[in-house]
């Protein structure tokens, strides 16, 4: 089986970013800071809050442009490294995520298990993101990294701190809540 490679099409611009050349730093920052804004946002969930995260990305991601050994795609590596910030600035306003493996009686599902009539619910893009917006911070982050970062639940746990049993019920009660939120009225 062969095994597919992919293309950076920026390598030639991180490399100029490696020699120092700022007006590279600054086509970098344009083409990757839209989308990295839109990752602090699912995350931190504050505008202000999410521009200081994504200038520090930025600033560690250039102090640290050593360390890229382009083993996966600049954007990749970036992203890891905003992911990382936006987390730390979440634990950084004390937010906490409580560990609920145990809690409860063995013969009881921790998430409930009501089923939804998910292809009923008509959707738009904006009433789901304000929706998103709306939901507590611990369903929001969860939920984030799981549907649109692409981490797993083991992934989420080690970032967060937290178990993979509690990632995984805070996603479902997260869902849950946010198709409620959704439901016609």
């Amino acid at each position: 089986m062969e095994s597919k490679l992919y293309i950076d099409k920026h390598v030639e611009l991180v490399e100029r970013c490696r020699q120092g050349e700022r007006k590279a730093q600054y086509e970098l920052y344009k083409l990757y800071s839209k989308s990295m804004f839109n990752v602090c946002m699912r995350v931190v969930n504050h505008i202000g809050e999410a521009e200081d995260v994504l200038q520090e990305a930025f600033l560690d991601a250039f102090c640290h442009l050593h360390t890229f050994k382009g083993q996966s795609t600049f954007g990749a590596w970036l992203k890891q490294i905003v992911v990382n910030k936006a987390i730390n600035h979440l634990r950084q306003r004390k937010m906490q995520l409580v560990d609920i493996e145990g809690y409860g009686s063995d013969d009881q599902d921790i998430a409930d298990d009501v089923p939804f009539d998910e292809e009923g619910i008509q959707m738009d893009v904006e009433r789901v993101r304000k929706c998103i917006e709306q939901l507590p911070e611990g369903y929001r982050v969860v939920l984030s990294l799981y549907l649109f970062e692409g981490y797993d639940h083991e992934e989420i746990g080690e970032i967060l701190n937290i178990s993979e049993t509690t990632s995984r019920t805070q996603y479902m009660r997260g869902k849950k809540k946010l198709l409620e939120m959704l439901r016609p009225l």
